[in-house]
């Protein structure tokens, strides 16, 4: 046994019966933290080449994906020749410790215009999908009727997520390996709430209960959020009177506070919430055609306060019945951009209570050359706001908006799956799921060219 040649020395490493030439200081760019890296460490014992003047290693994996590996060390750039499986590609990358090194070769910074679709994925369970969800990972999880399918990076299905049928209304990861799903009571069975799953196991990790008058009740969670200090939010709809948001520690699991449901707000019922870091509040959304108006609440717990709000109660009417069907906060906090069943997007100043909607009539996406009626779908529009862009799905596309004026620079549209349903950004990807076939597409920004 000898210590490996370090500095610039050359290395030697017999891959699966193929020998690589290499230098220390390819292998060192690895880091540290991987295989590759750990072999130039004094403590690693290596085999040697009799006679070679340079250490030899045996790998007993796969040549040619290490090939790409080392060609990546290398250049800086991944290039997969055809007879390499994309699968097998991934696998060998984590076992070299080089998974993210690969990911972050593949993928180019998330920019919603240059965004391509990269792999549709087929459901399980058509026309019943309720949300698909994003993993900071690279992953996602797709969420119908009782059950979570769970995807890792490599799009490759983990063991599900089964709620014994009780239907989900929503799920969030808190982290790349665990998973928070929302679900509804069903009378008589106790079985709503929130609970926190393995991501990569699908065991169940713990439940949130929520306690009225020193009572722990059953209740239905609706919508997911969380903030910067491990505190996880739900809206809760309970039998008796414990209506409103409920907060709970993400590291320990106890409840840590309940807003109650003050008169005019409609929190229980709520289908969409999102933590602002800027002013510690929480934004509530209780949308049309959930309630038969929509109302919208910026919270402070601090203090147990609504510090703004605004509901279309009673102003649909005289707009064409202009209903708020989805919400999101800009990401500089200073405005709610919503969107209407017309696929009309608005906009209400965060800084002024008694602002009205702004609203901006784009042009209708068009299906086959025709705009196709939202009387036929059973999907309403969705909003979502990352990295300076705005984006909303409506039918079977995706809209990017650009630049302070929101214009409409870019349209996503993907496989013929129906209408979009849901889509979620994370990961450095966008995942669309399509309501008719449960299929969910997955875009990827390239990464720029190495010259």
């Amino acid at each position: 046994m000898c210590t490996p040649a370090t500095g610039r020395g050359r290395v030697r490493l017999n891959v699966g019966g193929q020998v690589f030439e290499t230098t220390a200081a390819t292998l060192a760019s690895a880091g540290r933290d991987t295989m590759l890296g750990a072999m130039l460490d004094a403590s690693w014992n290596g085999g040697y080449a009799a006679g070679s003047g340079a250490a030899e290693y045996f790998i007993d994996r796969d040549p040619a994906c290490f090939a790409v590996m080392l060609d990546l060390l290398r250049t800086g750039g991944l290039h997969v020749p055809p007879g390499v499986p994309e699968a097998m590609l991934y696998r060998e990358a984590l076992y070299y410790g080089l998974l993210d090194r690969v990911r972050a070769a593949r993928l180019g910074e998330f920019d919603g215009d240059r965004l391509h679709l990269s792999a549709s994925v087929p459901g399980r369970a058509p026309g019943d999908g309720t949300a698909v969800r994003a993993a900071p990972d690279g992953g996602c999880c797709v969420a119908h009727g009782g059950a979570v399918r769970v995807y890792n990076w490599m799009l490759e299905e983990r063991r599900p997520v089964y709620l014994d049928h009780a239907p989900i209304n929503d799920a969030a990861y808190l982290d790349a390996a665990t998973l928070l799903v929302a679900a509804r009571e069903r009378p008589g069975r106790g079985d709503g709430g929130v609970a926190a799953f393995s991501a990569l196991t699908a065991g169940l990790r713990h439940r949130f209960r929520v306690a009225h008058d020193r009572q722990v009740r059953s209740f239905t969670a609706g919508a997911l959020a969380f903030d910067g200090r491990s505190n996880i939010f739900a809206s809760c709809k309970g039998r008796f009177n414990e209506y409103g948001i409920g907060v709970w520690d993400g590291a320990t699991g106890e409840q840590a506070d309940f807003f109650y449901e003050p008169p005019g707000c409609a929190l229980g019922d709520a289908d969409k919430l999102q933590w602002l870091d800027g002013t510690s509040t929480l934004m509530v959304a209780t949308m049309f055609p959930r309630t038969d108006s929509s109302f919208l609440s910026l919270l402070d717990f601090r203090d147990k306060s609504v510090v703004w709000s605004w509901s279309d109660v009673g102003t649909p009417a005289s707009l064409e019945d202009k209903h708020v069907v989805h919400a999101v906060v800009t990401e500089d906090g200073r405005s709610v951009c919503v969107i209407n069943q017309y696929d009309d997007l608005g906009f209400l100043d965060l800084r002024c209570n008694a602002a009205g909607v702004r609203w901006r009539s784009r042009s209708k996406l068009t299906m086959s050359g025709k705009t196709k009626a939202r009387s036929e779908e059973t999907c309403y529009p969705k909003l979502a706001a990352h990295g300076g862009q705005l984006f909303a799905s409506t039918n079977d596309a995706i809209s990017v908006f650009s630049g302070p004026d929101h214009v409409l620079t870019s349209t996503l549209r993907g496989s013929n799956g129906g209408a979009i349903c849901d889509f979620s950004i994370g990961g450095d990807r966008l995942f669309a799921l399509h309501n008719e076939e449960n299929v969910f597409d997955v875009w990827e920004t390239p990464p720029p060219a190495i010259i």
